[in-house]
C-alpha cells in the first residue's frame, strides 16, 4: 500500500493516520512550514520543526497543541518512522521523510536549493517516492546567484537616494523579508511593516539572529523613511499608505520578476528575481538527487514539468492540491 494518498483534505498517510499540510481541519497536521497555503487553523494538533512553532503561534493564535522536532530526529507514529530534513525554503521549513516496512516517501513542501544565508540549507533525501512542487517549473526560470540580485537592489536604492526617493521593497513577510533584512544590513535604516516585525520577534525569541529593524507605526514620520529602506508585504504595494509617501519608488522581490510581464502586472518601478523556490535547474537537480522511482508533482507548472520528467525517464504524475501563490494569500495584520 502506498505511504501517501492525495485526498480532499490534503496529503494523507493512512498507516500513520496523519495529514501533511492539510487544507481542511484534521486530527494531526504535519506541517512543512508556516506559509499560509501550507498551514491552516482548526487542526486538533500540529507537528512541525522547532523553528516553525513561533510562526504558527504568531499566525494562528496561542491556543494550539504543537509538538516540535529538530531536523533528522526520528519519531514513530503508529509504526511510521517520521523525520524532518531541511527544505531551504524559509526558516524552519522541512521536508517530511516517512518510512514504513522499508518503503520511504519524502514530501518536500516548498524548497530551494541555493543556500540563502539564513534558512538551513536544502538537503536531498534518497527515497522511493518524492513529492515536489513546480512553482517555477519552466526552463525560463533560472536564477542568478543571490549576491548579484542584492547588488542590483543596492544599486537601485543608491539611485533612489540620489533622487531623494523612498525605496519601498515588497516581499513576503515570512522568508523573503528576512533575507532582505540580512542582505541589506548596514546599507541604511530598515523600516518594516508590523506583520514582518511580529515574525522577526518570533525568530529572535527562537534564537535566530537578525539585524536591527524599525517597526513602522502610525507615529512613524514619512520624512524619517525618506532616506531609509522600507519593506512591506506585497499586498500593500498598491495601498494608499505607499501612494501617500513622497517620491516613493517600489521594487517587487519575487521569482515572477524573471519575466518582465510580471513587473508590468505589478505596476512596480523595479523588479528583482529573488525567490524562495527552486528554479528549473534546481528542481531537476533536487529530484535526481533523491533517486526516487516515482515523483508526484504539485502546484505550479505541474502538467508541463511532470511531462518533461517522464520524457527524461523519471516516472512522474501531476496531482492537484491547494498549495501555491502564498504571496497572494498572505494576511496583512
Amino acid at each position: 500500500m502506498a505511504l501517501i494518498q492525495f485526498t480532499s483534505k490534503g496529503i494523507y498517510c493512512r498507516q500513520g493516520d496523519f495529514y501533511i499540510d492539510p487544507w481542511k481541519p484534521v486530527k494531526l497536521a504535519v506541517t512543512t512550514h508556516g506559509h499560509a497555503d501550507h498551514v491552516k487553523w482548526g487542526n486538533q494538533a500540529y507537528l512541525c520543526h522547532e523553528l516553525t512553532k513561533s510562526i504558527l503561534l504568531q499566525r494562528l493564535g496561542a491556543d494550539l497543541q504543537i509538538q516540535t522536532l529538530p531536523y533528522r530526529q526520528q519519531i514513530d507514529i503508529n509504526g511510521v518512522k517520521l523525520s524532518f530534513f531541511p527544505a531551504g525554503h524559509v526558516i524552519g521549513s522541512a521536508q517530511v521523510r516517512l518510512e514504513y516496512k522499508g518503503e520511504i516517501c519524502v514530501v518536500s513542501g516548498d524548497y530551494k536549493v541555493e543556500y540563502d544565508g539564513i534558512s538551513t540549507a536544502f538537503e536531498p533525501v534518497k527515497c522511493h517516492t518524492f513529492v515536489s512542487e513546480s512553482t517555477f517549473g519552466l526552463p525560463v526560470y533560472k536564477w542568478q546567484p543571490q549576491q548579484i540580485i542584492f547588488d542590483q537592489i543596492k544599486d537601485w536604492v543608491a539611485a533612489n537616494r540620489d533622487e531623494n526617493k523612498t525605496s519601498v521593497l515588497a516581499a513576503y513577510s515570512l522568508g523573503k523579508a528576512q533575507r532582505l533584512i540580512k542582505g541589506l544590513a548596514g546599507y541604511g535604516e530598515i523600516y518594516v511593516h508590523q506583520s514582518i516585525a511580529n515574525l522577526n520577534e518570533g525568530f529572535i525569541d527562537a534564537g535566530i539572529n537578525l539585524p536591527n529593524t524599525i517597526r513602522i507605526t502610525p507615529e512613524t514620520k514619512k520624512e524619517d523613511l525618506q532616506r531609509g529602506i522600507v519593506i512591506v508585504p506585497p499586498a500593500l504595494t498598491e495601498g494608499r499608505w505607499i501612494k501617500s509617501l513622497l517620491h516613493a519608488a517600489t521594487g517587487i522581490c519575487s521569482g515572477w520578476m524573471q519575466v518582465r510581464a510580471g513587473r508590468r502586472w505589478r505596476s512596480a518601478d523595479a523588479g528583482f528575481a529573488l525567490s524562495d523556490h527552486a528554479d528549473w535547474p534546481g528542481l531537476l537537480s533536487a529530484i535526481k538527487a533523491t533517486t526516487a522511482e516515482k515523483v508526484f508533482v504539485t502546484h505550479g507548472y505541474s502538467a508541463i514539468f511532470s511531462k518533461y520528467l517522464n520524457e527524461i525517464g523519471i516516472a512522474a504524475e501531476e496531482v492537484k492540491t491547494q498549495y501555491g501563490q502564498e504571496e497572494e494569500k498572505e494576511e496583512v495584520l
